[in-house]
């Protein structure tokens, strides 16, 4: 089967790559030949996967026409979905959704439908618990929808908080004061806030209060009203600092607790509070939970490889696992 598009220059360009390497992708991936001439575009091979290919080939031209930069994600995560019952417009649905703009003027939107589908979460309910693996864009997207609130006037500061506790390290075990001390556990989040504020913007928030970066022991005792509330690494949280931290919730309040259960640094045998939250919670009208996969993932291509072989390991019996070398 063959089937023809018309499509721009400047749209065929940006299909193709660099090299030509996207529309290799969807050849490879979908053993179809894809050739272009005299600004048509011709598409060959079985009747589905020509089907598939050139619902591909126009969702990436729309992302073209609206300027925006097709990127080796958008092809990768076209292809993941291209077996899923979706709508031909899934890219552009996703695309659509800006949440806000960096100090340098780059559009902060999600890139899955994982991640749309968080972002509406958040929208829609006032505690979202977000579990998933690293890439997937929890906290940074988090992070831009508390911005958004506190400059539309939403919300009157931003608190983010994580546990103090990674690797099996301990705190007494690091040089200088407390705040020294923290600053190493809490540097994603100063990261993310920096990338979207710009450092002017958000130290000078800083210095106003309006904007808290803190551990989250500093919670116990506090009630946080009017506030944007980010838990990070909530895995690492025991049962009782959740409890703690949920029930610091106050008025005029939004919360996003973000977490990955397979990477917990609690003591063995330490129960995650962010496993028993779920379970607790999960009944209750205004607190939604997502779960992020591996095909959320955003990051170079074999970060999502990484995570989704670890995937499949755990959830392998024990005893079929591959083992060691002897």
């Amino acid at each position: 089967m063959t089937q023809i598009l018309e499509l721009s220059a400047e749209e065929q360009q940006d299909i193709f790559g660099g090299h030509d390497r996207y529309i290799r992708r969807i050849e490879n991936d979908l053993g179809v030949q894809v050739l272009s001439r005299d600004g048509v575009i011709s598409v060959r091979g079985s009747s589905d996967n020509v089907r598939k290919a050139v619902g591909i080939i126009r969702q990436l031209a729309g992302l073209s026409d609206k300027g925006t930069a097709i990127e080796e994600h958008s092809v990768s995560y076209a292809l993941e979905m291209k077996d899923e019952k979706k709508t031909d417009d899934m890219l552009l649905a996703i695309d659509g959704d800006v949440i806000c703009h960096t100090a340098m003027g780059r559009p902060v939107k999600p890139k899955t439908l994982g991640q749309k589908n968080y972002i509406d979460a958040i929208r829609r309910n006032l505690i979202v618990f977000a579990n998933g693996p690293a890439g997937t864009g929890k906290t940074y997207l988090a992070m831009a929808m508390a911005i958004t609130a506190f400059q539309n006037k939403e919300v009157e500061r931003i608190i983010l908080t994580r546990p103090a506790i990674e690797a099996g390290e301990k705190l007494g075990f690091l040089p200088g004061d407390l705040q020294s001390k923290v600053d190493p556990y809490l540097r994603p989040l100063y990261d993310a806030l920096f990338q979207i504020m710009g450092p002017e913007n958000f130290q000078r928030n800083v210095e106003r209060g309006l904007i808290e970066v803190a551990p989250l022991a500093y919670m116990r005792g506090r009630t946080l009203d009017n506030s944007y509330i980010i838990l990070d690494e909530a895995q690492n949280t025991t049962p009782e600092q959740m409890k703690m931290f949920l029930t610091r919730f106050g008025f005029g309040a939004h919360a996003v607790i973000t977490g990955d259960t397979t990477q917990k640094d609690l003591s063995p045998g330490t129960v995650s509070g962010l496993d028993v939250a779920e379970r607790v919670l999960k009944d209750i009208d205004g607190i939604s939970f997502i779960r992020l996969t591996s095909h959320d993932v955003v990051r170079h291509p074999l970060v999502q490889k990484i995570v989704k072989a670890y995937e499949n390991y755990e959830q392998t019996p024990i005893k079929h696992r591959p083992q060691n070398p002897r």
